[in-house]
């Protein structure tokens, strides 16, 4: 028996990834839209700034498969705020 406890799964999400390799959950939603929306406010409140320095890269990763029987599928990499940032300051001081 199939219980189901939400309208529609969260199949979505953000994961950051640091130089060591260690990965760190920012954002979960139910569309690639609402979680581009939603993980740079997560990524600034979440991550001291050494973590946020560290993070190499983050994954828009969508779940493929049965809830209880799927996985993580990464889609694409999604821009670091932190390096958005640097170019915005570097574009105003030039």
């Amino acid at each position: 028996m199939l219980i189901q406890v939400e309208e529609k799964a969260q199949g979505w999400r953000a994961l950051a990834v640091y130089a060591n390799g260690d990965e760190v959950l920012l954002f979960v939603g139910r569309s690639s839209t609402q979680v581009r929306a939603g993980f740079e406010d997560s990524f600034k409140e979440q991550l001291v700034e050494d973590e946020q320095e560290s993070v190499v890269r983050i994954r828009l990763q969508q779940w493929q498969g049965a809830p209880d029987a799927g996985k993580w599928h990464d889609k694409s990499d999604l821009k670091n705020p932190l390096v958005k940032a640097k170019e915005k300051l570097e574009r105003v001081a030039a």
